[in-house]
């Protein structure tokens, strides 16, 4: 345990409390404990503590580098909050009790905000975690079959990362042209397999339950799963529109302290400290401005 961490970790009770609490409040002022200063965008304090909401692995890990090793030279005091989930990370973003957050790529974003009327934009990418297909049941998707079960995503972007995976791999025929943004009703031919559709973060401990299941790469490596030798199919890194980044409210992106964060972690501190740590392929490196 770092002792100089200032890591507020939630359990799965006070994540419950908090959703509840955050759609109650959704148009209410922030409360007392909201982060940084009153004033936002480019007249916050460039002074106050940045708050960043981020997944564990790898967005807090991260993140605690920069803390401790780069933010007190570059002037920035950054405390990162850590979420088991994909959703509470962009309610408290928009409603302000956290100033960022760092756990998710564009077309989860894009859908996130149509469907929730918030407006949360990204800052600059940092990462990405190909997505993987593993199984405890057996070795190679040829089995995949008949009968067989096989756990995907339930979020609409990377269930269609999910099936596009399966098509690449042979296991599922989908509608021509479809790719990435493929639903359910898109395939064509299933050729037997059953699906059963979870929560992301749930997937990893539900893996002895199915014949194979798709898992993001953060949650790969959070259930120790190493993607370069457990995945009996990984995504390609290269032209993959999947980067994670940092990402803000609205208005926000003029925030003195977010311009210095965003700098962080594009350094070639990061870089190495991202190859280094994550020397398996299940974080790439993905520098660089947000493609619209």
């Amino acid at each position: 345990m770092r002792t100089t961490a200032t890591t507020v970790k939630l359990t799965a009770a006070l994540a419950a409390a908090a959703a509840l609490t955050l759609g109650l409040s959704a148009c209410s002022a922030p409360s007392d404990t909201s982060s940084g200063s009153a004033k936002k965008g480019k007249d916050a304090d460039p002074t106050a503590k940045l708050v960043v909401a981020a997944s564990p692995t790898p967005h807090a890990d991260i993140l605690n580098f920069v803390r401790d090793n780069l933010a007190e030279k570059a002037g920035l005091k950054l405390e990162v909050k850590e979420f088991n989930d994909y959703v509470l990370p962009n309610t408290a973003t928009q409603n302000g009790e956290v100033d960022a957050n760092f756990f998710q790529h564009k077309p989860y974003l894009d859908d996130f905000n149509k469907k929730n009327k918030t407006d949360i934009v990204p800052v600059v990418n940092v990462e990405i975690e190909p997505l993987g297909l593993y199984s405890k049941k057996t070795k190679k998707t040829a089995d995949l079959g008949s009968g067989a079960t096989i756990a995907i995503p339930n979020d609409a972007t990377n269930e269609g990362r999910a099936l596009k995976l399966l098509a690449d791999n042979g296991v599922i025929k989908l509608k021509d042209g479809v790719g990435a943004a493929a639903k359910l009703s898109d395939v064509e031919d299933k050729k037997g397999v059953q699906f059963t559709e979870l929560e992301a973060a749930q997937i990893p401990s539900r893996l002895a339950d199915v014949d194979a299941a798709v898992i993001n790469g953060n949650f790969a490596i959070q259930a120790k799963l190493n993607p370069a030798q457990d995945a009996l199919a990984l995504e390609k890194a290269d032209g993959n529109p999947y980067a994670n980044f940092l990402a803000v409210k609205k208005g926000n992106e003029g925030d003195p302290r977010i311009a210095k964060l965003a700098k962080l972690l594009n350094s070639d501190e990061v870089k190495a400290f991202i190859e280094k740590k994550y020397n398996n392929g299940a974080v790439l490196p993905a520098f660089g401005p947000v493609k619209s």
